[in-house]
C-alpha cells in the first residue's frame, strides 16, 4: 500500500497538485471511505476518526461534501420500485 500511496504522491506532484488540494483531496476520500463503511453514520465515523461529531460536520462542510449522497446511496429502493420488481417475478412465474 505504501508503494501505491508513493507513486500517487508522484504523479500528483509530477501534474502540479499543490500540497492544499493534495491534502484536501485526500482527506475527502478518507471521509469518504470511513463514512461509507458506516453507512453514512456521522456518530461512528468521527469516533472512528477520533473526532467530535461536531468537527466531522465542520470538516464535511469545509470539503463541500454531501453526506446525503453517501446515505441515498445505501438505502433500499422505494417499497413503490421494489413492488415493481415483485410484480415483474409474479409475472414471470406464472408464464411458466
Amino acid at each position: 500500500m505504501k508503494r501505491e500511496l508513493d507513486i500517487l504522491v508522484t504523479q500528483m506532484h509530477a501534474n502540479g497538485v499543490d500540497y492544499t488540494e493534495a491534502v484536501r483531496q485526500f482527506k475527502k476520500r478518507y471521509i469518504f471511505e470511513v463514512l461509507a463503511h458506516h453507512k453514512g453514520n456521522q456518530c461512528k465515523a468521527a469516533e472512528e476518526l477520533g473526532m467530535h461529531r461536531n468537527t466531522l460536520s465542520r470538516t464535511l462542510a469545509e470539503l463541500d461534501m454531501d453526506t446525503s449522497k453517501i446515505r441515498s446511496g445505501m438505502r433500499r429502493p422505494p417499497s413503490s420500485d421494489r413492488m415493481g420488481d415483485r410484480s415483474r417475478i409474479t409475472s414471470i412465474a406464472s408464464a411458466r
